[in-house]
């Protein structure tokens, strides 16, 4: 019976070259691609002065090549750096511990990104991968870490708001009256704001002595003090932190409460969140926006707008599902030389046989171009009779037709 043959594995034998990481990392490996790529960045993320710092290149070399690789944790990514080879070799042996690593993709990399994101794309640019003359344009709705019952909303603010003001005015000119007090060299302004509020009451306190003040009126100023005036500022601070939206939440003021595409109740709930909008081409992202705006149609503009600025250049071709197609969309395509393939938003409700088969539809009228007027389903004929300004929640202005028929016994 033959020998068995065991290959040596001393792990205490002296090499005669001390070993080198480069001959243990393929040729192909993708970690070689990141090194390549990120080292053609521009990235000055640091100034000068201080301690000595890791280099700011290695630090995204290290984070990209993580998230390639599925590992997101920065306790994971520190554990790598010490064990793994492609690791070790891509950070040239440096071992930034994970508070370094967190510390530099949640301050550093912020602060950079957006032009890190766009020199790799010029990047893919310059190499062919890209274009830049067509965008594919899709949006999803990503949910906010905040909680869901922390909303505040507009249409409940105001309301209060407004309640509040009614009664604080209404008891500030029962006590002046009833003192003869008047508001002339300090006259109520337009609508009540808190500033006012605690101006009148220190006038009032001023011409008036306390011990000739009711116990009403005494209640009445000390709760306008402590109650009033703090709440007209609350709901001030609250409107402005909205600005143009209708809800924000309290532990996180960037999220805006809207309907999720994983809705497990099935129930339309609202929960905070973000509108991300997202350009590709060839399989690769080209441009990204985050919007506080629930609709994809009043996003479009300012995307489109983005784009332009990141690149100097606009694309030549836009294609994007129903939810961007508007009047004011397509006038702004066409204005800029694009071509959209872009579905109107009723292009889908339109295929259904109940609107085809619905009469009553002005799309389903008979239209004499000659004539300029349609035939209503009684055979009535409905004549132009003026233009009307309308204006949507952008504050686009839309110019509408409108046709009448002189008499019409069986239209609804």
């Amino acid at each position: 019976m033959a020998k068995l043959a065991i290959k040596s594995d001393n792990r205490k034998q002296n090499l005669l070259l001390p070993p080198s990481l480069d001959e243990l990392v393929p040729e192909n490996h993708m970690v070689r691609v990141v090194d390549a790529v990120i080292d053609r960045l521009d990235i000055s993320t640091y100034r000068g002065g201080g301690n000595s710092a890791f280099n700011p290149k290695m630090m995204l070399k290290v984070l990209v090549f993580a998230y390639l690789s599925n590992v997101y944790s920065s306790r994971r990514i520190e554990e790598l750096l010490r064990r793994d080879i492609y690791f070790m070799w891509l950070a040239g042996m440096k071992r930034p511990d994970f508070r370094t690593i967190n510390y530099y993709r949640g301050k550093r990399l912020k602060e950079g990104f957006d032009a890190v994101f766009t020199q790799v794309v010029r990047l893919l640019h310059e190499e062919g991968f890209v274009s830049l003359k067509v965008q594919y344009i899709d949006g999803t709705k990503i949910e906010s870490v905040a909680n869901k019952y922390t909303f505040v909303w507009r249409g409940s603010v105001e309301k209060h708001d407004a309640r509040l003001k009614e009664k604080t005015e209404a008891l500030l000119c029962q006590i002046e009256q009833s003192h003869a007090i008047e508001n002339q060299e300090n006259p109520v302004s337009e609508e009540l704001t808190a500033e006012e509020v605690a101006r009148r009451v220190e006038r009032i306190r001023e011409k008036v002595d306390a011990d000739n003040l009711s116990k009403e009126e005494r209640k009445a100023l000390k709760q306008m003090e402590t109650d009033a005036v703090p709440r007209m500022n609350r709901y001030k601070e609250q409107l402005e932190t909205m600005g143009s939206r209708n809800s924000y939440s309290k532990t996180d003021p960037d999220a805006t409460f809207m309907r999720m595409k994983e809705d497990a109740m099935h129930n339309g709930q609202l929960k905070p969140g973000y509108n991300v909008q997202m350009s590709t081409e060839n399989q690769f992202i080209t441009n990204f926006g985050i919007y506080q705006r629930p609709t994809d149609t009043l996003t479009m503009i300012d995307y489109l707008e983005s784009f332009k600025v990141r690149y100097g250049r606009q694309s030549e071709a836009i294609v994007a599902d129903s939810g961007y197609g508007s009047e004011e969309n397509y006038e702004y395509m066409f204005r800029n030389g694009m071509t959209p393939y872009v579905k109107y938003n009723m292009f889908h409700v339109e295929q259904r046989r109940v609107y085809r088969n619905d009469p009553f539809r002005a799309s389903n009228l008979f239209y004499n171009p000659d004539g300029d007027f349609f035939v209503c389903p009684m055979g009535q004929k409905m004549k132009f009779i003026r233009h009307e300004k309308r204006y949507t929640a952008s504050g686009y202005q839309q110019t509408v037709s409108v046709y009448r028929a002189s008499r019409c016994q069986g239209c609804p």
